[in-house]
């Protein structure tokens, strides 16, 4: 199924964010100027089947294990039906192989997402990159194409839609010390909040992450200490969100997908970005908390 979603001004933002907020004030940020005015392109969000849970092991804890270590079971490209074959599976963590050559640039590459879609979770997995490593884990994603003029079909990227945990190799990645205050180092909130303590291990070693989402409190944990918090849906995210890459001026399609994010049901896909470097994903357990 495909919900076409109206071309929106930012007045109907604003509008609609203070409605699903219970009549929060407006901030600045969030009212309506001549030179803020901008265009929302038309565009779907994708709905595809969503994998049963209840095929996946519960450990003793209550956490859904979402990977076997063996096979990809639950497991598809983000926009595709199968998964790339840039990922692979090597001493039972999911590989993405990377030619060094950037962000999703391999014919066979490309982002990969669990076939379900998740509203209050706690997300606990590890991770590590190679040197100079780049990659990232999404949460609340969704699938959302545009079509231009020509009638073209693109698919967007997501993170366009989702909020982004970002896993990084700080000591010799250069996106390190780009952003603002370290925003977008490991475990970072990208590009709106830094982790605080920074306490990732170095390139290839193993980190544990944590994601925490429940009713619009967000916590980033990396190697077992909290470092990041916030509050989705609210006036100061909207202001983060205007003071990053994803404002409404510089990109008004993400501004109001990340403003909104999670889509009415406030859920969505979690996955795994190919920024063409090798990274490692294992021990990806879920406890839905609901």
């Amino acid at each position: 199924m495909k919900r076409v979603f109206n071309v929106l001004l930012s007045v109907a933002v604003a509008t609609a964010f203070v409605a699903c907020t219970g009549g929060a004030k407006k901030t600045a940020e969030t009212e309506t100027t001549d030179s803020m005015k901008a265009e929302t392109p038309q565009y779907t969000v994708v709905e595809k089947p969503q994998v049963d849970l209840s095929q996946f092991e519960t450990d003793k804890d209550g956490y859904i294990v979402l990977f076997n270590g063996k096979d990809f079971t639950g497991w598809r490209g983000y926009g595709k039906d199968e998964v790339p074959g840039k990922w692979t599976i090597e001493d039972g963590a999911i590989k993405f192989n990377g030619s060094g050559g950037g962000e999703a640039q391999e014919q066979d590459g490309g982002d990969i997402i669990f076939a379900h879609k998740f509203k209050n979770f706690e997300l606990v997995l590890e991770w590590k990159v190679s040197k100079g490593g780049n990659s990232g884990i999404f949460y609340l994603a969704q699938e959302v194409t545009t079509t231009d003029n020509e009638g073209n079909v693109r698919m967007e990227p997501i993170y366009i839609s989702s909020p982004e945990y970002q896993v990084l190799d700080n000591a010799n990645h250069p996106d390190a010390k780009l952003g603002k205050d370290n925003n977008r180092q490991s475990a970072s909130l990208y590009d709106m909040i830094p982790a605080v303590p920074q306490n990732q291990k170095p390139f290839g070693e193993w980190n544990k992450a944590k994601i925490m989402v429940y009713k619009g409190t967000v916590v980033h944990g990396q190697n077992d200490e909290n470092v990041v918090e916030y509050h989705l849906w609210t006036p100061q995210w909207t202001e983060m969100l205007q003071a990053s890459k994803f404002s409404q001026e510089k990109w008004p399609l993400a501004f109001e997908l990340l403003n909104n994010c999670g889509g009415p049901n406030r859920e969505g896909y979690i996955g795994f970005q190919d920024h063409g470097d090798d990274v490692w994903f294992r021990n990806i357990k879920i406890k839905i908390l609901d």
